[in-house]
């Protein structure tokens, strides 16, 4: 089978003790069927509920080796923007078969779930599942397209201030909803922007995520420039960074919170109107 980087890795038998190396790849390993084969995880592995009972070896950007090598993993599925290229060689120069995953549209979800059920050989789960996810998909975009594109800032953090490029899945839900990503053509997958930037690009929504399930008070310093259209228009919105972030069925909550603050967006502008703050 093929991995994200190109490699084709080659298992005797599905694999039984798999470690996972994202957040988003155990809970896609949960949606393939085959969340108990996974024997280790990293921190903020938090969904579904059974993921926080795994041992966890580090964090996406550090690992403890050593527990590795004593769990004997057949398979570590790696997350290669995340983990990156050093973290994967020293994996493998360790001797562990690494699956390198990355999602960059909202269909390689599905793709992902597919490949984890055939790793880890539950392949008639992880296809049923991806399917029925791929035909809300396509509901969600049918009834979203053919609409007049409108202007997205996606805001990640504010200090540092930045974004996500024309790369990143959460560009294609954007787009999906009948919106476009004011910063799709930054040269890297998540740019480090100015504020003077943003006024350039005068974005007609802000979408903002953050680090849990509240808004947080960074989204309202928007409110310091009112002549930013999205200011003017009152479209500072906020989806919470676990359905939206996050490259996992759950994606698709958080796209149609998406979808939602478009429309509104959008009625705004036709009426030429604001009708107060739907957040």
């Amino acid at each position: 089978m093929q991995d994200a980087r190109g490699h084709w890795i080659e298992l005797p038998a599905p694999a039984e003790r798999i470690v996972a190396l994202a957040p988003h790849i155990v809970e896609n390993f949960y949606s393939a069927g085959a969340g108990d084969k996974l024997v280790a995880a990293v921190s903020y592995s938090d969904y579904p509920e059974q993921a926080r009972k795994l041992p966890k070896i580090g964090n996406y950007k550090a690992l403890s080796y050593e527990s590795l090598l004593a769990l004997k993993p057949d398979l570590i599925v790696a997350w290669g923007s995340g983990n990156g290229d050093e973290m994967i060689q020293k994996l493998e120069d360790f001797g562990f078969t690494v699956f390198v995953n990355e999602s960059h549209t909202l269909e390689d979800i599905a793709l992902s779930v597919r490949l984890f059920g055939e790793l880890a050989g539950t392949g008639n789960n992880s296809n049923r599942a991806a399917t029925e996810w791929l035909k809300r998909l396509a509901k969600l975009k049918h009834n979203n397209k053919k609409l007049t594109p409108i202007s997205v800032f996606y805001q990640v953090w504010n200090d540092p201030l930045q974004t996500l490029n024309g790369e990143h899945l959460i560009s294609d839900v954007i787009e999906s909803c009948g919106g476009r990503n004011a910063f799709a053509d930054a040269i890297v997958l998540a740019p480090k922007i100015s504020i003077e930037s943003v006024l350039n690009r005068n974005p007609e929504v802000i979408i903002s995520s953050g680090m849990g399930e509240s808004r947080p008070d960074w989204l309202d310093a928007w409110e310091a420039y009112p002549t930013l259209s999205a200011v003017k228009n009152d479209n500072l919105y906020f989806v919470p960074p676990d359905i939206i972030q996050r490259h996992t069925f759950r994606v698709l909550d958080g796209m149609g919170m998406i979808c939602s603050n478009l429309r509104k967006a959008r009625a705004k502008a036709s009426t030429g109107l604001t009708d107060g703050r739907a957040r």
